[in-house]
């Protein structure tokens, strides 16, 4: 039985608070514990509150719990039992729910997307700060936590039924009084410090003021009138000072040399009287050179005076007394200089950290403001920041102009100690003595890519090498305490057993042995009847094998292509009569293949890119279309794909996946670790950004190889007219295999993101500018030809741009993905090496004979494929080049003839093709995409192969079928 209910009353609210919620229906039982789902579902209604099943009809409150006070009978429970049991009732308990737990995903994502530029600012002060001051700064970290929280409390969700007791404590409808509040406690801790260290810092300077300007008197008086510093100017005289007390102790020390010097020559050539000799003992110390020649020029008799022995020995005992008397007077003023020296290099550290106190703390609270204006939507950073940070202490002008006058004045002191007046040189020698400021520079897309894989190997981060069995899982690295052994793995022979390293038995390696093997098999079988076309043939499965299976890095099999072009000679002259070119004109000739227009057209791109993503434009593109595409993942990911699409259509498919990696790199690395959402995001802009080399005429070079081959040349209306159709389809076809393949909605959340206020820089405009002029002339390059030859040429635009005004610099240049730029060069070398060798065409005239007599449509069809498998293992250009003009001489010679349609279908293909990551431009930068947070790529060979097969294929159905039918509307 449960304890009786107390007889303590439920207290009364206050005449503000809410009226307290009717009671409960009691209903008599026997039992001491009420129904689980009647407890439940009170639960669900009343998370933090109990107060629903503690009350009683008497207005009374039990204390003790829910199980201890109700006591109801199951068979007289009926009644409530009806009304838990309402659809209604569950469906809002679990809404409520998975309300809050959607609301706590997105309050930890938008903390993930504002992570780098909090950390950069956490760092500056980290770095930046004086340690012993470090408590006296402003508490950015804390104020960030603050932020959070109240963001929480704002988008708690409200089902319109807690009471006061369960109502939350700050309101969320203003959070401006709660965070103001802390910002004025931070304020007034950095006021009150900063107050108390000026105070200090400027008795210390005022102090050494005095010592220096004493000490200088001093200096003056050693010197005597005949050495007048500056000619008796202070410190505070317009003029420079002329000496210093280090020249004036040099100088005295020389002095007393030469004396001694003479001394000893007279005593050897003549003698000097004793009248001399102790009047030069009792001149005052103030006029010690002039004593020191009155000897020579007082006296004309010195001759005779010197001819005695006993004289000159105590001439010489007397001078040399007074020397040491006069050195040992400067070394105790040269020292005294010294120390000055030293005071004077710690205040004006000193002083500097003091300046940087100030900078630091106002920066904070315009960084913490703005951070919560952007957060929270509010409007708190202009306000508060007029009227409350700039009229403390701290931050007033004339606070900071007295600061910098008291570095003046150390400065000047320091000249006049040091460096003889010179305040220039005193400058450069007390800013050696200041740590350097840490700045924390926006990174580019190139440098946020390449730099966890270069800490890496700095590092030695215990993982092995690719052909040593390296294993790219993070988890299996080796760690600290880990021992460095090598796994040593026994195999058994019949000569015994043999002790291997495990590497030598992995599948990597056994991978490699099949493929090497497979390449010499294909080098000796007679498959071709030219020897130049049959090892180009086996080049080509070689590589195409490794590029596959990926058991060597990408970008040394495309370096890999041009030693193999050159020394099995499959490369041929391109005058008639074909002759094999030997080593060393075979070398020039593919190299020459290898840097290309293309090549600059990319370096173009990964320019453009870079500056984007380091002055902040990419992300606020990125911000500007993540707000418009929503927070569902599937439309965020089809929005992507047009835009990439539409970007390639314009500024052709090699550049346009730069600069849509470059756009949705923040939202990458704010994506949980275990989502699909990166991988579909960065395959559907690769995949988009193939079909988007068929929208235009300019969006790849295969379409320009199409038009100059087709008579007479479409205009740009057909060409729209036919691929924008095909390539919407086609996009839509992948966006589904993507979402059936990746389900990238599956336990990814994507917060909305409100659009950045701040205005354009000068820098900013500059960029835009410039980058708008080049897509624009990119877009005109086929008119301005006569002027540029081709786009490869304007890229060399944002280059000069960029890098000659050091937006750019030469690190940013170093950290473009090199391997993707070798990577193209060598697939542009294989292909040139296959067309060289007559390998294809011969492989494609076979074809064209035997397709002779069919159909229009089954010609397409053959054609079609044809150039998807090319493309799919060459490149893009490269079946263009070979297989179209081909394409083009059998629909001429068709009974119908339609070349113009053949070859519109077959460029179409060739920028369908994207099964490898090798097919296309597109595909090659987006294998290289790696996540910055661990240094792992984000996709795989399979991916490739799994989802861009069927995107080929889904775009080659399209082609055959909605594509033909617009061509023959058209004429073609």
């Amino acid at each position: 039985m449960g304890r009786a209910p107390t007889g303590r009353k439920w207290p009364l609210p206050a005449p503000t608070d809410p009226p307290s919620p009717p009671p409960t229906p009691h209903f008599p039982s026997t039992s001491s514990q009420p129904s689980s789902q009647y407890q439940a579902s009170l639960n669900a209604r009343h998370p933090t509150d109990n107060r629903v099943i503690n009350q009683v009809p008497g207005g009374g409150r039990n204390s003790g719990s829910a199980r201890e006070t109700i006591h109801t009978d199951p068979t007289q429970f009926s009644e409530s039992y009806e009304l838990v049991e309402y659809s209604d009732i569950q469906q809002r308990a679990e809404a409520t729910a998975k309300l809050r737990q959607q609301e706590a995903k997105r309050a930890d994502k938008r903390r993930r997307l504002d992570h780098e530029d909090e950390m950069k600012f956490s760092h500056s002060i980290q770095f930046n700060a004086v340690p012993d001051w470090s408590s006296k700064y402003i508490a950015y970290s804390n104020l960030k936590k603050l932020i959070y929280q109240l963001e929480k409390t704002i988008h708690r969700p409200s089902t319109g039924e807690d009471d006061a007791e369960g109502s939350p404590l700050i309101q969320a409808d203003n959070p401006d009084p709660v965070f103001q509040r802390a910002l004025d406690a931070e304020l007034e801790k950095i006021s009150t410090f900063y107050q108390l260290k000026e105070l200090e810092i400027y008795g210390e300077v005022s102090d050494f003021l005095k010592d220096e300007a004493s000490f200088e008197t001093e200096v003056q008086d050693q010197d005597g009138p005949g050495h007048s510093r500056g000619n008796g100017a202070s410190r505070s005289s317009a003029g420079p000072r002329q000496s210093s007390i280090f020249r004036s102790f040099q100088q005295a020390r020389r002095n007393s040399t030469i004396s001694r010097s003479i001394d000893e020559g007279g005593l050897e050539d003549s003698d000097e009287d004793d009248d001399d000799e102790n009047t030069a003992l009792q001149k005052s110390r103030s006029s010690l050179n002039r004593t020191k020649s009155a000897p020579y020029e007082a006296n004309p008799s010195r001759e005779d005076m010197l001819g005695s022995i006993d004289m000159s020995k105590s001439l010489r005992r007397n001078s040399q007394n007074y020397d040491d008397y006069a050195e040992q007077a400067f070394s105790t003023l040269y020292s005294s200089g010294i120390t000055l020296e030293k005071r004077a290099i710690s205040l004006y550290v000193q002083l500097c950290e003091l300046k940087s106190f100030i900078q630091l703390n106002k920066t904070g609270f315009t960084k913490v403001l703005k951070k919560y204006d952007k957060i929270l939507d509010r409007h708190l950073k202009s306000t508060y920041t007029e009227k409350v940070v700039a009229p403390a202490y701290p931050f007033l002008p004339q606070t900071i102009k007295h600061v910098e006058e008291n570095i003046t004045k150390m400065e000047q002191a320091y000249a006049a100690v040091v460096t003889q007046g010179d305040v220039t040189l005193a400058k450069k020698e007390l800013r050696l003595h200041l740590r350097e400021h840490v700045v924390w520079e926006r990174n580019t897309v190139w440098r946020e890519m390449i730099g966890i894989e270069r800490k890496a190997q700095a590092a030695n981060l215990g993982l092995r090498r690719t052909l040593l069995g390296q294993n790219n899982d993070p988890t299996q690295a080796r760690l600290q305490g880990d021992g460095d052994a090598t796994e040593i793995k026994e195999l058994q022979t019949p000569v015994g057993r043999i002790r291997l390293p495990s590497w030598l038995l992995s599948s990597t390696m056994l991978t490699l042995i099949a493929i090497v093997a497979i390449f010499i098999i294909l080098l000796y079988i007679p498959i071709m009847k030219k020897e130049e076309q049959q090892n180009c043939l086996a080049m080509l499965i070689f590589v195409s094998l490794l590029w596959a299976t990926e058991v060597i890095p990408l970008f040394v099999t495309s370096l890999l292509i041009p030693f193999l072009c050159v020394v099995l000679r499959v490369v041929r002259s391109d005058e008639k009569p074909h002759h094999r070119l030997d080593p060393d004109e075979a070398t020039k000739y593919i190299f020459k293949a290898m840097w290309t227009p293309v090549i600059m057209l990319l370096l173009g791109g990964f320019t453009v890119a870079a500056a984007l993503s380091k002055y902040d434009i990419a992300k606020r593109i990125a911000v500007f279309v993540l707000s418009k595409a929503g927070t569902r993942p599937r439309t965020v990911l089809l929005a992507n794909m047009f835009v990439a699409a539409f970007a390639s259509m314009w500024i052709s498919n090699v550049a346009a996946p730069v600069l849509c990696f470059s756009i949705i790199q923040p939202m990458l690395r704010n994506l949980p670790a275990d989502s699909q959402m990166p991988k579909a995001l960065i395959l559907g802009i690769a995949l988009a950004s193939n079909i988007g080399g068929m929208l235009s005429p300019i969006a790849s070079p295969q379409n320009i190889v199409a038009i100059q081959i087709m008579s007479p040349e479409p205009s740009w209306l057909i060409w729209f007219f036919i691929v924008i159709p095909v390539g919407i389809l086609s996009i839509l076809m992948i966006w589904v295999i993507l979402l059936v393949s990746f389900q990238p909605g599956k336990g990814t959340t994507i917060v909305p993101i409100r659009p950045v206020k701040d205005k354009f820089s000068g820098v900013q405009w500059f960029i835009s500018i410039v980058t708008l002029a080049t897509i624009m002339l990119w877009c005109v390059s086929h008119q301005l030809e006569w002027l540029f030859g081709d786009m490869g040429i304007i890229a060399i635009i944002p280059l000069v741009l960029f890098f000659g005004t050091g937006i750019l610099t030469k690190e940013d240049f170093n950290n473009f993905l090199w391997t993707i730029i070798i990577l193209a060069a060598g697939g542009l070398s294989l292909g040139k090496a296959v067309n060289s060798s007559g390998l294809l065409h011969t492989i494609a005239g076979a074809i064209t004979k035997e397709v002779e007599g069919f159909s229009l449509y089954a010609v397409l069809v053959v054609f079609a494929s044809l150039i998807l498998v090319v493309a799919t293992f060459i490149s893009h250009t490269v079946a263009a080049l070979i297989i179209l003009p081909l394409v083009h001489s059998v629909g001429a010679n068709m009974d119908e003839p339609h070349p113009n349609l053949l070859v519109m279908g077959g460029a179409l293909m060739c920028s369908a093709a994207m099964g490898l990551p090798t097919s296309g431009f597109p595909n090659m930068t987006a294998i290289m995409m790696e996540d910055s947070q661990t240094g792992q790529r984000y996709l795989q060979v399979k991916h490739f192969i799994s989802r861009g097969v069927p995107a080929s294929l889904c775009t080659l159905l399209v082609v055959i079928s909605v594509g033909y039918g617009l061509m023959l509307v058209v004429g073609m």
